[in-house]
C-alpha cells in the first residue's frame, strides 16, 4: 500500500499544484468567473479516470491462463516506461511548469476561450489520472484492496499539502520535495520493471518459449510463505512494492531490476544536483 500511495500522491499533487496556479492565474487577473470553466474540466477529468480504470479491471478480469501473466508483464513495463518519463520531464522542465502553464492561460483568456480552459483543465487533470491507472494497474490485479487504499490516502494528502501550500501559506520547497519522491519512484519502479520480467518469464515457460539460463533462478531464499519477511508476508511485503524485494528470482528479472537503477538513479540524482538542489 504503501508503494501505491507514493504513485498516486505524486501524481494528484503534479495535478493539484497545476491546478492551483490556474486558479490563482485567474484570481489575480480578476477572471474568478471563469474558474467554474476549470472545473467542469477536472470534474470531467476525474469522470474520465475513473473509467478508464474500471475498463481495465474489467478488461483483466476476463483474461484467462498464460494470457493473464502476459497482460500483467506488459502492463508493468509500459508503466515503468511513463513513470521514468514523467521523472525525468519533471526533473528537467518542473521548474518550467508555472511560466508555461500561465502563458498558455493569458492566450486562453485573452481570446475568451471558455470551452478551451475547460479542455486544458481536462488535459492538465486527466493526464495524471492517466498516469496513475498505468501506474497501479500492476499493483491492482494483485492487491485491488491495497492498490485502492493506497491511492485514496495518496490523493487525500496530495489535496491537503495543495490546499496547506496555496490557501494557508505553508512553506516548502517543492523541488526538493519532488527531488527526493523522485529517488523513491526510481527505487519503484525498479522492482515494478523486474516484476514485469518476472511475468513475462512465467508467461514464457506456460507458452513453452524456452530462455535458457535467463529463465533460470538466480538465487532462492529459504523463507517459508507464512513468514513476515516473505515478499507476500506484512514487512516483505513492504519492501516488494518499495525495492522489488521477492525471496526467489529469475536471472533475467534481477539483471533487468538492476540495470534500471543503475542507468536510472545516477541520472536523476544528476539532473536535480546540477540545479544545486539542497540535500
Amino acid at each position: 500500500m504503501l508503494g501505491q500511495f507514493l504513485l498516486a500522491f505524486r501524481e494528484a499533487l503534479e495535478a493539484s499544484l497545476i491546478m492551483a496556479i490556474i486558479f490563482a492565474y485567474l484570481a489575480r487577473t480578476k477572471r474568478n468567473p471563469l474558474t467554474r470553466y476549470a472545473w467542469y474540466g477536472v470534474y470531467l477529468a476525474v469522470a474520465a479516470s475513473l473509467v478508464l480504470g474500471a475498463s481495465v479491471w474489467l478488461i483483466y478480469g476476463s483474461l484467462v491462463g498464460p494470457t493473464k501473466a502476459l497482460f500483467e508483464g506488459v502492463a508493468a513495463l509500459i508503466a515503468v516506461f511513463v513513470l521514468s518519463t514523467m521523472i525525468y520531464w519533471m526533473a528537467t522542465k518542473g521548474k518550467e511548469i508555472k511560466t508555461g502553464v500561465e502563458k498558455r492561460l493569458e492566450t486562453i483568456v485573452t481570446q475568451g476561450a471558455t470551452l478551451a480552459l475547460t479542455s486544458f483543465s481536462f488535459i492538465v487533470v486527466f493526464r495524471e489520472g492517466l498516469e496513475t491507472v498505468l501506474f497501479l494497474t500492476p499493483y491492482l490485479v494483485t492487491d485491488a484492496v491495497g492498490t485502492l487504499i493506497g491511492a485514496f490516502l495518496g490523493i487525500v494528502a496530495s489535496l491537503f499539502l495543495a490546499y496547506a501550500m496555496f490557501v494557508v501559506g505553508m512553506k516548502i520547497n517543492i523541488r526538493k520535495f519532488f527531488y527526493f519522491t523522485s529517488i523513491l519512484l526510481v527505487l519503484l519502479a525498479g522492482g515494478l520493471a523486474g516484476y514485469g520480467v518476472h511475468e513475462l518469464v512465467e508467461y514464457s515457460g506456460k507458452v513453452g518459449i524456452g530462455l535458457g539460463w535467463l529463465g533460470e533462478p538466480a538465487y532462492a531464499l529459504d523463507i517459508p510463505t507464512n513468514s513476515l519477511f516473505h515478499h507476500k508476508g506484512a514487512v516483505g511485503a513492504i519492501f516488494a512494492v518499495m525495492f522489488g524485494y521477492t525471496v526467489s528470482a529469475e536471472w533475467a528479472r534481477v539483471i533487468v531490476h538492476l540495470a534500471y537503477l543503475a542507468i536510472a538513479l545516477p541520472l536523476v540524482i544528476w539532473v536535480y544536483r546540477k540545479d544545486k538542489i539542497p540535500v
